[in-house]
């Protein structure tokens, strides 16, 4: 878990803030333009959702809706812009309109920072569908760590909606128009993904990190609305120390290195252009990928599927492509191990030869990342959060959630922490 002193360093000298100029909706030429990422999310198609118990309006969409999305920021600056996707939607997306605000207790916003949000300096737009909208710049100072409080609201019906399905954060839904309203009482409903918002950017700052992976980065088993994810208290790191780095997560749930999926989105390296390459000053990435595609021949169904076995070396020739197109744009790749999975009551039946022959697919997927010498550098997610007795197995202390055994795959919030703890700051 975080320390006392680290969340207190990290809060203390992310105090300062940055500053800046103006923009539109398709970013110019990075000279003119020096944004930052400060807070990302991976877009993907309307499905039902992977958890359990959780509510989902991706499929239904919206109509005359208020969507409250309260988001922490990586790094700070004088001025924003936000990013709105319309990737997966079927028809063009109306915007009635948007609003920006330093964000309150749970769906409440501190009155004075309000701020309308323009597109090309209208009050409202119009996203055709395959495409993302970014606003024009809105003048409202942030620092590290601040929370924001991002309203949309739609008139219309939206049809199906894109939308990050596992947000491990609250989002709050009110009937009608409630841009301007800051009070909580009118937002009666909630869900825990992120629905449209892909992006918030901030003028000026060092550039910024992206995480890049599946479930762990995406910080499924983290606490909710604790910001607890590995990049968040990475983040924490970086502004203790004093760097105004971003840190953008594009971790997404379930997702696959070599193969598409109906639920958990396009392939990492279909997707590793739109949702690394393309924001705004990235200077290196973490990848941490491939336990899905290692584990999903144990599963079965429309969210799996295609699910072939697959090899270490097709593992490591994904790992290349994401590797190649890093380099090309002169981007900095860090290479993370994939952590342990024994005793996952999904893809680990004990005493099991596909059992055993998926371990030495991971451990040969992570010899290579180690002293392949192919990364710039490499983080080791797997002996940081191994059980030193079992090094096929997490650390119990990482495994348990309200004194509850976890699923000995996604580490909680302490494991997280010590995921954040491993990254040499130095590399980034």
């Amino acid at each position: 878990m975080r320390t006392t002193l680290t969340r207190a360093a990290a809060l203390a000298t992310a105090a300062v803030a940055a500053l800046a100029p103006l923009s539109v909706t398709v970013p110019a030429r990075a000279a003119e333009q020096p944004w930052t990422g400060a807070w990302a999310a991976a877009a993907q198609q309307p499905s039902p959702g992977g958890m359990p118990g959780s509510t989902n309006w991706s499929e239904a969409g919206f109509a005359d809706h208020s969507v409250r999305q309260v988001v922490r920021v990586s790094t700070g600056g004088a001025k924003l812009r936000i990013r709105l996707s319309n990737r997966y939607g079927t028809a063009p997306l109306k915007v009635t309109g948007v609003t920006v605000g330093k964000a309150g207790d749970g769906a409440a916003v501190r009155p004075l920072t309000l701020r309308p949000v323009t597109f090309r300096h209208a009050r409202g737009t119009v996203i055709p569908a395959g495409q993302e909208a970014v606003s024009d710049a809105v003048t409202l100072p942030t620092a590290a760590l601040d929370k924001l409080s991002v309203t949309l609201y739609v008139r219309g019906k939206t049809g199906p909606a894109t939308f990050h399905d596992i947000a491990s954060a609250t989002v709050y839904r009110a009937r009608g128009d409630h841009r301007f309203d800051p009070r909580p009482r009118p937002f009666t409903e909630t869900s825990s993904s992120w629905y449209y918002l892909t992006g918030v950017d901030v003028l000026g700052g060092a550039g910024s990190v992206v995480t890049f992976g599946d479930s762990v980065t995406d910080g499924t088993g983290s606490t909710q609305d604790a910001d607890n994810r590995y990049p968040d208290q990475l983040a924490e790191r970086l502004a203790g120390s004093g760097r105004r780095l971003g840190v953008l997560n594009a971790g997404l749930s379930g997702n696959r290195v070599l193969n598409d999926s109906a639920c958990f989105g396009e392939k990492a390296t279909a997707r590793f252009q739109r949702d690394v390459l393309d924001r705004p000053g990235v200077r290196s990435v973490i990848v941490m990928a491939g336990i899905n595609d290692i584990t999903y021949p144990l599963m079965d169904s429309p969210c799996s599927r295609p699910n072939p076995a697959v090899t270490a070396e097709q593992i490591i020739e994904g790992h290349r492509a994401l590797i190649r197109a890093a380099r090309a744009r002169g981007v900095k790749v860090i290479g993370g191990t994939i952590m342990p999975f024994k005793g996952n009551p999904w893809f680990y039946p004990e005493d099991n030869a596909q059992t055993l022959a998926m371990e030495r697919t991971r451990d040969a997927v992570n010899r290579w990342i180690r002293s392949g010498g192919e990364y710039d550098a490499v983080v080791d997610f797997e002996r940081v959060l191994a059980d030193p007795a079992d090094p096929d197995r997490l650390r119990p202390e990482y495994n348990t959630r309200d004194g509850q055994e976890g699923d000995w795959l996604h580490p909680n919030d302490a494991g997280l922490d010590a995921m954040a703890g491993a990254i040499d700051l130095a590399t980034l």
